[in-house]
């Protein structure tokens, strides 16, 4: 049986591929690298994911950058030679998202980037190098937007490897969004009630590997002037020992990580969403929430001035919250009228239709849906 092998690492591509992987049902190889090593983290996301008909775990995560990048080509190509795939799937700019891609070129397997074109024009950021790498090897670049696709042609890319797709996250939250009652009992469960409170998520490098930065966020999201509900990553919560800030916490609603239908159920009834999560960016835009995102640049302009904020860490953070909660319910019915800008619909199946077209100009080659 032919497969589509689809390699990840982290929470949000396991959350991004689910619809890929629900979609390819028993053809899809699922090869799962590990970098995000919290295994509470993992957990929580892959019991909510379709069963593959095959699905390879490895253990790479707390390595040097580089030194994981060789572990997770390395494992990657291993899984590729045990078995016959007819495309490689990565998704977005991970180090894992590149394994894949490396190896993939090294196999002669065609290669899909799922989230492709998406730039910030800024070198300081790994995932910046990662996803130009990643454009310019596969061949096919599925594009969420309009304006994505525009940056793979300024690079050169030709027009026959591009399609526009709009994003998975739209239809992945779908599936996971709780109802009205469910998320009720998620907001209870928290003693919180919708429009009231912020949610805040921070995990960036240049955020929590900062003693400055981080102290600075933590101070600005502890002088809001309501409760800031805070998922710890366990990333963060590292550094907050490490740096001696663990009494920043105590003015703040500090969680465990929430599975994701849970996180969506908070962030789906905050006031506003503080974050340096690129899908989250994404994801107000559905849950139809404003963003502060605490950045020095983004990859997604495309929420900024409607759903979104760019402020780099320091004051202005509390500045741009507040103005978002100077009319909460105003706010709330001004975005619900704007549509989200990564598509509606089923982006996978896009996906699937251009990935079966590629692959379908090499004979023998059965279909994979369907």
């Amino acid at each position: 049986m032919e497969t589509v092998t689809l390699v990840c690492g982290t929470r949000p591509e396991l959350i991004k591929l689910a619809p890929l992987i629900r979609l390819f049902g028993p053809r899809a190889v699922v090869v799962y690298t590990g970098q995000h090593y919290d295994r509470t983290m993992y957990e929580l996301i892959r019991r909510d994911i379709a069963e593959p008909g095959g699905y390879h775990e490895f253990a790479l995560g707390g390595a040097r950058r580089g030194a994981q990048l060789g572990l997770a080509v390395e494992a990657v190509d291993d899984v590729l030679a045990g078995h016959r795939t007819t495309a490689v799937v990565v998704q977005g700019d991970t180090t894992s998202a590149l394994a894949g891609a490396l190896a993939a070129n090294a196999n002669d397997v065609p290669l899909v980037h799922v989230e492709a074109g998406l730039r910030s024009f800024d070198r300081a950021m790994p995932e910046e190098h990662n996803r130009v790498v990643i454009d310019h090897l596969a061949d096919l670049c599925c594009a969420p937007t309009p304006l994505n696709r525009g940056n793979l042609l300024a690079e050169g890319i030709p027009v026959d490897r591009i399609e526009v797709t709009g994003n998975t996250v739209v239809e992945a939250l779908e599936a996971a969004l709780p109802g009205p009652e469910a998320e009720a009992a998620v907001l209870s469960a928290h003693g919180l009630h919708r429009d009231t409170y912020a949610v805040a998520t921070i995990h960036r490098p240049e955020n929590v590997d900062d003693a400055a930065n981080l102290e600075t966020i933590l101070r600005e999201l502890a002088a809001l002037p309501l409760p800031v509900v805070l998922p710890l990553h366990p990333r963060t919560a590292k550094r907050v020992e490490q740096f001696g800030l663990g009494h920043l916490l105590r003015a703040l609603r500090v969680t465990e990580p929430q599975a994701y239908p849970e996180f969506l159920a908070l962030a789906g009834g905050a006031a506003v969403v503080v974050s340096d999560s690129g899908g989250i960016q994404e994801e107000v835009s559905v849950l139809k929430r404003p963003v502060v995102v605490v950045r020095r640049s983004t990859e997604r302009p495309e929420i900024e001035g409607t759903f979104g904020t760019l402020v780099p860490p320091g004051p202005g953070v509390g500045v741009e919250v507040r103005k978002w909660l100077d009319d909460v319910a105003g706010h709330r019915d001004r975005l619900a009228d704007i549509p989200s800008p990564y598509g509606t619909g089923s982006p996978s199946v896009r996906i699937a239709a251009a990935l079966e077209q590629l692959v379908g100009e090499r004979p023998g080659v059965p279909a994979l849906v369907g």
